[in-house]
C-alpha cells in the first residue's frame, strides 16, 4: 500500500481520524477487544501491573439520571470498561436505583468467548491478506514491533488481524499491564448482579455492531488509525486516570469534553461513532417510557453528556432527565 499522500488535505483528514479513533475507539470497542490483548498477556505484565501506581481510591460518585413518568422509570448510568481495585462505586444512589430496576440495559451484552472468537475470526483476522508489517514503513514497522514487545502482544499474532483491531487491542493493553480490569469494570459489575437478581439483561447493539463500525474503514485510514495508536501509547495512562476521575467525581461535562473533543474536527465519524447511536438510542429511551416497568440504562460515560449527547436529544423531545448523584466524592 502507498503511505504517501499527494494530497495535505487527505493527510490532515486521515490524522484527524485517527486521532479520534485512538480516543474514542478504545471506549467503544475495549470490552470486546480486552481478550485478545490477555490471551497476549505475559508475567512481566502482572509484574508491571503489581508495581504500578494506585487510580483514584475511595467512594465515587459518578452521575446518574431519573426519566420517568406515571408508570415507567429510566435510569441513565454512564459508565467505565476498567477499573482497578479500591474504587467504591456500586453503593448509595446508584445501587438503589440499581435494586429498583426490574432490567439492566447495556451497550452491548458480550458474548461468550467461543461466539467472540467467532466474531472476532469473522470481522477481523485477516490470514490470507498482506501481513501488518508489510504494510508499514521501516519506521513505523520499528515503533509498531516495540509497541507490541512492550505490551507482550505475540507480534506473529498481531500481524494477521486488521489494522483496526490491533489499534483497539494495543489502546488498552498497557491499562492491564496498569493493573486495570474489566472484570472489575462496571459493566460486568452491573452485568453479574443483575443475573444474580434475576434481572432481564439485555443490549442496544451487537459486538458484530460494534465492531463493525471499525470493520468498515478504508485500510488506508486503519493504517493511520494504528500508527497513531502507537504514538499516542505513552499519554494512555495519564488521559485514563483523569478520564476516570472525571468519572468518579460526577463531572459528566468534563469528561465528554475529554472524550469526544477530538471528534469535532472528524464530522463523519463523529456522526457514525457518536451521534448517530446517540439519536437511536433516545429513541430506544422515548419509545421504552410507553411501556411500564422500571429499567437501569448503562451506557459508555461520553454517550450522556454534552451537545447531541442522548440526553439532550432527549431534551429536544421535552423529555428531561433529573440528576440524582450529588458531585462529592470522598477520597482515602
Amino acid at each position: 500500500m502507498e503511505h504517501s499522500f499527494t494530497h495535505h488535505g487527505q493527510s490532515k483528514r486521515l490524522k484527524n481520524w485517527a486521532r479520534a479513533l485512538a480516543n474514542f475507539g478504545a471506549g467503544l470497542g475495549a470490552a470486546l477487544a480486552l481478550s485478545l490483548a490477555a490471551c497476549g498477556s505475559s508475567q512481566e505484565n502482572k509484574a508491571a501491573a503489581s508495581a504500578s501506581p494506585t487510580q483514584l481510591a475511595g467512594s465515587a460518585r459518578p452521575a446518574l439520571w431519573e426519566l420517568s413518568d406515571e408508570d415507567t422509570t429510566i435510569y441513565l448510568f454512564g459508565t467505565v470498561h476498567m477499573l482497578k481495585p479500591g474504587m467504591e462505586w456500586f453503593d448509595g444512589e446508584v445501587k438503589a436505583a440499581f435494586d429498583r430496576s426490574d432490567e439492566l440495559v447495556m451497550e452491548v451484552v458480550e458474548p461468550d468467548p467461543s461466539k467472540m472468537n467467532s466474531i472476532v475470526t469473522t470481522l477481523a483476522l485477516n490470514p490470507n491478506g498482506p501481513t501488518i508489517t508489510s504494510r508499514l514503513t521501516p519506521e513505523e514497522k520499528e515503533r509498531y514491533l516495540k509497541a507490541l514487545a512492550d505490551n507482550g502482544l505475540p507480534a506473529a499474532t498481531m500481524d494477521q488481524l486488521d489494522p483496526w483491531m490491533v489499534a483497539i487491542t494495543l489502546s488498552v493493553a498497557p491499562l492491564q499491564r496498569l493493573g486495570y480490569d474489566q472484570n472489575i469494570g462496571v459493566e460486568k459489575t452491573l452485568e453479574q448482579a443483575a443475573r444474580d437478581a434475576g434481572k432481564t439483561v439485555t443490549g442496544l447493539e451487537t459486538a458484530e455492531q460494534q465492531l463493525g463500525y471499525f470493520d468498515t474503514l478504508p485500510e488506508q485510514a486503519q493504517l493511520v488509525y494504528l500508527n497513531t495508536t502507537v504514538a499516542e501509547l505513552p499519554k494512555v495512562e495519564s488521559e485514563f486516570d483523569q478520564l476516570l476521575r472525571n468519572w468518579a467525581e460526577g463531572k459528566p461535562d468534563a469528561l465528554a469534553e475529554q472524550m469526544n473533543a477530538s471528534l469535532e474536527a472528524t464530522p463523519e465519524l463523529a456522526k457514525l461513532l457518536l451521534f448517530d447511536r446517540n439519536a437511536r438510542w433516545a429513541d430506544w429511551v422515548a419509545k421504552r417510557l410507553e411501556q411500564p416497568g422500571t429499567v437501569f440504562l448503562a451506557v459508555g460515560a461520553g454517550h450522556l453528556a454534552g451537545k447531541n449527547s442522548v440526553l439532550d436529544m432527549l431534551n429536544q423531545r421535552k423529555l428531561a432527565a433529573k440528576r440524582l448523584v450529588t458531585t462529592e466524592v470522598a477520597q482515602k
